[in-house]
């Protein structure tokens, strides 16, 4: 009796292994911007060697977690080809970049030539089979799921999926893992998104939130490619008056056009910052204008001495109707410029106000010994006029301010040492300086420029005082864009207390914003737009 028993087992036993695909397939769920707009947004990237399969059957999806299943519009499964044999030892995921948000006006959808709709579901509900039967290549075979939303979903819709199960020939197949558990997707609108206005990049985010609630969004306009300045470059404003889901048309609060004979490309402006004066709701963009440089990187071509014809010039505009229309350029060089420097401009991203009415811009310069340097500027008569003191730190570029206490302030800046962020404080509007303790340990970079805004405890619903800041949290690359709270003054960043926002590469740059007391908004340089706008809840980073 034992014996049969035994017998039935091993037959029921492998009966049981003949109904399992042989293969295994990888799978990697991505931890990236969902935009809006987009009619394709990765959400799954599946690598199957097909060692013995044949037809991939189906691919089941679980989206019952989800906030909102109602804001998807589709689900769809591609084919993204087979690998080269050279890369295998690589283990991609993917053979190509298959949706491009580089390519000027073809970067809301996947691109047909790098992929082959499988299967689409339409209003899907909590599970989701989508049914293929494509046959395999054999070798690598590299598919992806794409989800699409409806136009009408909301910035803080929250999506989570998880990937039941595969079949190949007709068997389960074995699928393995090499993601983090429990991702969140969050949803993005792309602000600016490369071909828009006929221009080819959009860099350098500065974002505000005016004293009426409106969101201003400042940004470098490259038309004929992305590189950096001395460009054909304006700088363009980006307006919305419901939190962020919808932008007006682009304006052009500075722009010199053909200017002293020579052409646009030659009279480029860029690498905004931004700020509204809260005691008048004036809003106050600076950036750097090159004139006469050649086409040649402002960073090198511009010279010591004080007229346009040889050194950058600092130029300003302002905005007394809520950022709607827009003054004509604000030459203030000569006020704060030392004639000895090579090059002086602001730190990118926005300004602010201090307690007691002074405005605040962070500044970098490069010196008579052609080291950059990071201080600040600041207006104690509403703008009309500009100060500058000393340094704050050498070799050290594109840095924010804020005010930590009343008449503190705290400068983070780009160190071009690498590796973490320079901190130092001032109470005396830059005369003087002292390294912070957290400079240099508590907040790691790759040489990039990050963001930082003080948020007072009466101006949010936790009723903390909080420092938040984002950047590419790496020491290699621009990727794993993220926002962090601090809960000491900027003492300690605590991994409790941060969120993942964009794992891929980018060009890294961010700018931070409270949308209203209890919602942060964030403009980034993302892997998916050139500029996305996200928004997240202060209880998703405070716990």
């Amino acid at each position: 009796m034992k014996t049969s028993r035994c017998l039935l087992f091993l037959i029921l036993l492998g009966f049981a292994f003949s109904l399992k695909a042989s293969d295994t397939v990888y799978v990697r769920e991505t931890q990236i911007p969902i935009l809006i707009e987009r009619q394709d947004n990765v959400l799954f990237y599946l690598r199957l060697d097909a060692k013995e399969s044949k037809i991939l059957n189906e691919v089941v999806l679980d989206l019952s977690k989800s906030t909102n299943v109602s804001d998807i519009q589709a689900i769809k499964l591609y084919y993204g080809g087979t690998e080269a044999l050279q890369d295998r030892d690589k283990k991609r995921f993917a053979p190509v970049e298959y949706i491009s948000s580089h390519r000027p006006g073809n970067t809301l959808a996947a691109i047909p030539s790098y992929s082959i709709k499988c299967a689409e579901v339409l209003h899907p509900s909590g599970k989701v089979t989508l049914r293929s039967n494509y046959q395999l290549f054999p070798g690598v075979n590299f598919f992806w799921i794409s989800l699409q939303m409806k136009s009408s979903t909301s910035l803080q819709t929250k999506i989570s999926s998880a990937l039941k199960s595969i079949k190949v020939d007709d068997k389960t197949i074995i699928c393995q893992s090499v993601s983090p558990k429990d991702v969140i997707h969050r949803m993005g609108v792309g602000v600016r998104h490369a071909g828009d206005d006929n221009s080819a990049s959009f860099r350098i985010p500065g974002l505000i939130t005016t004293n009426k609630g409106t969101l201003l969004g400042v940004y470098d306009v490259r038309y004929n490619s992305s590189v950096d300045l001395q460009e054909y470059v304006d700088i363009g404003l980006s307006r919305s008056t419901d939190g962020g889901k919808t932008w007006e048309k682009m304006r052009l609060p500075l722009s010199f056009g053909e200017f002293g004979g020579l052409p646009a490309a030659q009279n480029g402006v860029g690498d905004p910052s931004i700020l509204v004066d809260t005691k008048t709701n004036t809003v106050w963009i600076v950036a750097a204008w090159t004139h006469g440089m050649g086409n040649q990187r402002a960073w090198w071509s511009s010279h010591p001495g004080m007229d346009l014809n040889h050194t950058a010039q600092l130029v300003m505009a302002k905005s007394t109707d809520d950022g709607k229309t827009w003054s004509k350029p604000i030459n203030i060089t000569d006020q704060v410029k030392d004639p000895s420097w090579y090059f002086l401009l602001q730190g990118p991203g926005r300004g602010i106000t201090m307690s007691d009415g002074t405005l605040v811009f962070p500044t970098q310069f490069i010196d008579s010994t052609r080291i950059p340097n990071a201080g600040i500027m600041y207006s104690k008569d509403r703008g009309n006029t500009w100060k500058m003191h000393n340094l704050a730190r050498t070799n050290t570029t594109e840095a924010q301010v804020v005010e930590v206490e009343p008449g503190v302030l705290m400068l983070n800046m780009r160190d071009n040492r690498g590796g973490s962020r320079a901190v130092a404080i001032t109470k005396d509007l830059g005369k003087t300086w002292e390294e912070h303790p957290s400079s240099r340990k508590a907040l790691q970079e790759s040489v990039c420029m990050a963001s930082i805004i003080h948020v007072n405890a009466k101006d949010n619903i936790l009723n903390k005082d909080i420092l938040l800041f984002s950047n590419p949290n790496t020491i290699k690359g621009r990727n794993h864009i993220t926002i962090k709270a601090s809960l000491d003054g900027g003492l300690t960043w605590l991994p409790e207390h941060q969120l993942l926002l964009d794992e891929a590469e980018g060009w890294g740059y961010t700018c931070l914003t409270m949308v209203d007391k209890e919602t942060i908004g964030i403009l980034y340089e993302s892997s998916v737009a050139h500029l996305t706008f996200q928004t997240v809840k202060l209880a998703d980073i405070i716990k």
